[in-house]
């Protein structure tokens, strides 16, 4: 390894580095967290349960700070990044419940909110933090497998994820030398399909795992690595990484 390849891996790692995660109290934002700590970084999570933000502060451990915030708030997010300081990453993994359906029967007032959470947060998200971003630092949003392969029933998530791949492309172009990146995950066992009862869920599991190619459905904890990596490795931008056990394959 040259000098120049060692300082490189060295200004990339995580160690004392600051990153915000919007989204990380549950789920694959929960994960992310976790496993940035565990490599010394300073960790900041945001999510609109104030008892859930506090389960994954003690969770984590460490130096972790954990604040409620209303996502679906301009001006929240905006007060947010105006008192929180600056820092080296921001990732975005807020969700809200998947509801799938036809068209014909979609309640357009819960479309309009799914929008809000997870493209219009997310866009206020990069518009209010992006400033405080030091030198080198990145950030990850997250999309999904709906955009690049929708099923029957999945049009809103088709135009939230794919309205998030364009917005990711969008902003590496405006925003450089800052970089932007996705991760679209495929299935995951996290809370966003709590309102299934768990008897489906896990047989929905079951179903749509058997027909992957790797045989199951994806962990929060697999689909972590991914941010890290875009974290880290510092050449990446306006790139979107897919991480679906196959599933557009098949």
């Amino acid at each position: 390894m040259t000098q120049q390849t060692r300082s490189t891996a060295t200004e990339s790692g995580l160690r004392n580095k600051r990153i915000i995660i919007l989204g990380g109290s549950s789920g694959i934002g929960l994960a992310v967290a976790q496993h940035v700590a565990a490599q010394g970084a300073q960790v900041v999570i945001a999510s609109s349960n104030a008892e859930r933000v506090h389960k994954a502060v003690q969770s984590i451990g460490g130096t972790t700070e954990g604040r409620s915030l209303n996502l679906s708030s301009e001006k929240a997010i905006q007060d947010f990044f105006a008192t929180v300081g600056d820092f080296d990453h921001l990732v975005f993994t807020a969700g809200d419940t998947l509801n799938i359906g036809v068209i014909a029967t979609a309640d357009l007032e819960q479309a309009r909110r799914a929008f809000d959470l997870r493209y219009w947060a997310a866009l206020a998200a990069v518009k209010y933090g992006s400033p405080h971003i030091r030198k080198g630092g990145s950030i990850v949003l997250t999309t999904g497998l709906a955009g690049q392969r929708p099923h029957q029933g999945w049009a809103l998530g088709a135009s939230v994820t794919s309205a998030v791949e364009g917005l990711t492309r969008a902003l590496a172009v405006e925003l450089a030398p800052l970089r932007v990146n996705a991760v679209s995950p495929g299935v995951v066992r996290t809370s966003l399909w709590q309102n299934m009862t768990e008897q489906d869920r896990n047989a929905m599991y079951e179903n749509i795992g058997k027909n992957l190619l790797v045989g199951r459905v994806g962990e929060p904890e697999e689909i972590a690595h991914s941010y890290l990596y875009l974290m880290q490795e510092g050449y990446s931008t306006g790139q979107v990484i897919v991480v679906d056990g196959g599933g557009s394959l098949v």
